[in-house]
């Protein structure tokens, strides 16, 4: 009797252990599927953006500083500035700076090229006059978006501040305050809010993606600086 107790205790043991075994293995195959597909998904997620990638440095129009920049980001948001966005045709100063002569789209077939080509001396440099909001009061002219002597665009902007104005619209450069008093030149009129960018479509660049307007930022930190006019000219940019 005590020797059929001890076989039984001992195949109850054996199959407590392959049971706990199955577990384990259970457990740990569920853990490494899990740390496998991460990985995955997102070298998927890079290669259905890499041919956007690839497009956005064929269509760069000015040479580009990757010293310390991400290439991927900058590929994409060089795609995204230059073929969804196309953020130069309101920060350069007119259509007539845009292009080089031989490269405006526009002009007669007897002048033009057959290929764009965009101007790089006022690529992103701002300029733009859209005039006032009522006549009157402020003009409201597109910022250089290029980066300074810092390397950080748009006037030496952080990512943070960058991703605030697209998300907000705020204007930290305070250039056309609310009138206090009647219009002049040096502010805008009520009901608009001088601490909001009034031109700029930044209503939707608020619904980008946090990994779009992080590729924004990495492209536009690559591009030349333009300085623009002399300071004290808030479109100065200072460059070295």
């Amino acid at each position: 009797m005590s020797q059929h107790t001890n076989h039984h205790s001992r195949g109850a043991a054996q199959g407590k252990r392959l049971a706990f075994m199955s577990i384990v293995f259970a457990v740990t195959f569920i853990s490494l599927a899990g740390s496998f597909r991460t990985p995955l998904r997102v070298h998927a997620d890079d290669e259905r953006d890499e041919w956007k990638v690839r497009r956005g440095f064929e269509i760069a129009p000015v040479p580009l500083n990757l010293k310390g920049k991400d290439r991927y980001l900058v590929g994409l948001g060089s795609y995204i500035v230059n073929a969804q966005i196309p953020c130069n045709d309101c920060h350069t100063q007119n259509g007539a700076t845009e292009f080089i002569p031989t490269g405006n789209p526009y002009f007669l077939s007897s002048i033009f090229s057959g290929r764009k080509q965009i101007n790089p001396a006022t690529y992103l440099g701002g300029g733009h006059d859209f005039g006032p909001l009522i006549p009157g009061s402020a003009h409201i002219i597109s910022r250089n978006l290029t980066p300074d002597k810092t390397g950080r665009p748009e006037g030496g902007h952080t990512f943070e501040e960058f991703r605030e104005i697209l998300r907000t619209g705020v204007d930290f450069d305070h250039l056309h305050p609310t009138c206090s008093g009647s219009p002049d030149e040096s502010c805008i009129p009520p009901p608009f809010n001088g601490d909001l960018l009034q031109i700029m479509p930044w209503p939707e660049f608020q619904d980008m993606t946090e990994g779009d307007i992080r590729a924004i930022y990495e492209y536009l930190s690559a591009v030349p600086c333009v300085a623009g006019p002399p300071a004290p000219n808030p479109l100065h940019n200072d460059c070295h």
